[in-house]
């Protein structure tokens, strides 16, 4: 699922993920930051679900 761009347009822009995360750190709830598909900028969400984040360490190797 791609994010809406009026979505995107309300959202604090972020340059990199390490403001972002200093940013979320200040949150009572938690929020995690993810690069957005329209800007290429760092915003915040809360949501758990949707866009698939990979785990540490749960990449394939393709070796056959």
């Amino acid at each position: 699922m791609r994010t809406r761009a009026r979505i995107c347009k309300k959202k604090v822009c972020f340059a990199d993920q390490g403001e972002a995360m200093a940013v979320a750190a200040r949150f009572a709830y938690d929020v995690r930051p993810y690069r957005c598909d329209r800007c290429g900028h760092y915003h915040l969400t809360s949501r758990l679900k949707g866009k698939r984040i990979p785990r540490p360490g749960s990449e394939r190797s393709n070796e056959d």
